[in-house]
């Protein structure tokens, strides 16, 4: 079997999500969950499925960014689906603007994704949203190009008679004006600020305008074509800026804690991604009140353990590397041909211990390794030359004070406050670890031999 380098680095690309539902990225796909303290994926599903199929559940997901959490959100839809649920699964950076984001925004990005997925469904008239929505409307055809009262046919606006919904035996079509409104806001800070001045007043309004005249009733539909119910899954929404509202109030914090009440109270099951950053927040312990379950934490796959290599974790990450070479032969076949890709097993298990467990990271260092070898097998040389890159990509911006509570990790394994996740955490210098019911923080392997963290 002859290895095609060109599909190997198109199979290595780290910006790719595996959708397992593709038989063909169901070939690349790696169950980590023994090496990342536990099935968090079925504990998700099981909250859903068993415990409370008939209610509605919040709950919220997070991780580093990069760590496979879209990856396992999708395998969730998966395996949802096969238990006939109805899911809406959607990335949200797709339809906010992440600099700025307020509760009315995430209420029609969900409203309007639902919407979009009930093609085939036929719903009574929203009055109610269909008001809410023409209003929005008319506040934005006032404010194009800073003109009062634009003709919308100028602007490039729907008339006002066409917003919001049109009736085909009374089929609902919201998804047309949620989805024209979403994207002329997206981009335009100015309508964004004014949609919000409007909507704000009114997300009580609105959050039972949806619940009442779309997730009600498309849930009993569903529920007459066999459907156990509705699932929306809402990703990337732990990529929202932390920068401060004009107010002052961290971003963040503002629509995780102070509107958590309404991402919570929509009547239907929902699982949000939210910022790893808030779990070293001061705000934590009011977060956990406005949620009936503690955030789920996907960790790094375990490399290393009190100073030696976690072979459990390793295995598994050569696997993820194998398998993108050869998708179709079984775990032992792909051990016997490490030789055909890299110049010693060695090699491999080096890129598996420096990515730290973090599975975009390693990914990135292959790639990027591909790129400069541009032959196989893959050195150990050429690995170190992209190591020491990275490390002075990472180095040049670290500051004293950041070398101290690294060194602080480095000797505690602990990461405390918000200070220590910005710095560290945030900027992936240090990684959290999960091993059934220990949890421990260690800095990342890249950084090992910098002589700022010799004692």
């Amino acid at each position: 079997m002859t290895i095609d380098l060109r599909k190997f680095f198109h199979a290595t690309d780290p910006g790719k999500t595996l959708v397992v539902a593709n038989p063909e990225d169901r070939k690349y796909y790696i169950d980590f969950s023994s090496v990342r303290g536990g099935e968090i994926i079925e504990e998700l599903k099981y909250n859903i499925t068993f415990l409370s199929p008939d209610d509605r559940t919040c709950l919220l997901f997070t991780g580093h960014i990069g760590c496979g959490k879209s990856t396992e959100l999708l395998r969730l839809k998966t395996e949802l689906e096969h238990e006939d649920f109805h899911v809406v699964y959607f990335e949200s950076s797709e339809d906010l603007e992440m600099a700025d984001v307020d509760i009315a925004d995430v209420l029609l990005a969900i409203a309007y994704r639902v919407s979009q997925s009930l093609d085939k469904i036929v719903l009574e008239e929203p009055s109610r949203l269909n008001k809410l929505l023409q209003g929005a409307w008319n506040v934005l055809n006032s404010e194009v190009i800073g003109l009062k009262v634009k003709p919308p046919e100028i602007a490039g606006l729907p008339k006002i008679g066409d917003v919001g919904i049109t009736s085909e035996n009374q089929k609902l079509t919201i998804a047309f004006g949620f989805g024209e409104i979403i994207t002329r806001v997206k981009n335009d800070a100015n309508l964004r600020e004014k949609l919000n001045q409007y909507l704000a007043p009114q997300k009580t309004q609105l959050l039972e305008a949806i619940n009442k005249e779309l997730l009600e009733p498309a849930i009993a539909k569903l529920k007459l074509q066999g459907k156990k119910g509705l699932v929306v899954i809402v990703d990337n929404l732990d990529r929202i800026d932390s920068r401060q509202k004009p107010w002052g109030r961290p971003q963040q914090e503002y629509l995780f804690v102070d509107q958590g009440e309404f991402l919570n109270k929509l009547n239907c099951h929902v699982v949000y991604t939210m910022p790893l950053a808030l779990k070293f927040s001061n705000e934590y312990g009011n977060l956990t009140q406005r949620f009936s379950e503690e955030p789920k934490v996907l960790p790094m796959v375990v490399v290393q353990q009190n100073g030696s290599d976690y072979e459990p974790g390793i295995a598994l990450l050569r696997q993820m590397v194998l398998a993108r070479a050869f998708p179709d032969l079984g775990e032992k076949q792909r051990l016997q041909k490490i030789s055909e890709i890299f110049d010693s097993p060695k090699t491999l298990d080096q890129l598996c211990r420096v990515s730290g467990g973090h599975v975009r990271d390693l990914l990135r260092l292959l790639n990027t390794w591909i790129k400069k070898e541009r032959k196989f097998p893959l050195s150990r040389q050429t690995l170190e030359d992209v190591i020491r890159s990275r490390f002075n990509e990472m180095t040049i911006t670290i500051s004293d004070d950041e070398w101290e509570l690294l060194r602080q990790v480095k000797q505690r394994k602990k990461v405390s406050g918000e200070q220590g996740y910005q710095h560290l955490i945030r900027s992936r210098l240090v990684f959290e670890y999960r091993i059934s019911n220990l949890l421990w923080f260690d800095i990342n392997p890249i950084l090992a031999d910098a002589k700022e963290l010799q004692p």
